[in-house]
């Protein structure tokens, strides 16, 4: 009788390959079946880690969060905090997003509705805790919730939205143009 094959660590093994697909890909396109396939493991054996296709790409979505907050942490960190952090976790995001599509366009399409005022940011991932930190430097004690909220999505939407410009062809990519382009808006003078 054969032993029963062992895999280790599967879910993070699965969530690692399901990674390197998306990695590959500009639109993202992931199989259970596949994936199990490709990892040696039964379909079963899978299914016991995410229940469905959803759950697969609602933990790669996170996973994908988690990825980019970290590159944002690094960058602010190298540029030393403060404004100039801020502007690097921007920047970041743009590049991070032109060098990832599949994964960019898979976090978002899982994401769902979010509130940048009282959403939990460690449950929204890396990146959301990345965005709302930096807010919270750069912006007066004073400043409301709302204000700050506000401040936010701003930023959100300035990275996001030249971002999806560049992936869709709308615009070139251009880091030095990114640049000037997130580094316009200066939240120390709000």
């Amino acid at each position: 009788m054969n032993a029963p094959y062992h895999h280790g660590d599967l879910r993070a093994a699965a969530l690692e390959m399901g990674m390197e697909r998306l990695a590959n890909q500009e639109q993202p396109d992931l199989g259970l079946r596949a994936l199990a396939r490709d990892l040696g493991v039964s379909a079963t054996a899978l299914y016991r880690h995410f229940p469905n296709k959803d759950a697969l790409l609602d933990a790669l979505a996170l996973e994908g969060l988690n990825r980019l907050g970290r590159h944002q942490a690094e960058a602010a960190s190298q540029a030393g905090g403060g404004y100039e952090g801020f502007a690097e976790v921007g920047v970041t995001y743009v590049t991070w997003a032109v060098e990832n599509p599949a994964l960019l366009r898979l976090i978002y399409s899982r994401v769902g509705q979010v509130d940048l005022a009282t959403d939990d940011p460690t449950a929204m991932g890396e990146a959301f805790h990345q965005l709302r930190s930096g807010i919270a430097a750069m912006m007066p004690d004073e400043m409301s919730t709302d204000e700050r909220a506000a401040a936010a999505l701003h930023a959100w939407s300035l990275v996001h939205g030249l971002a999806m410009l560049i992936l869709d062809g709308q615009v070139s990519y251009d880091p030095a143009m990114v640049r000037k382009v997130v580094r316009m808006t200066d939240f120390r003078a709000c």
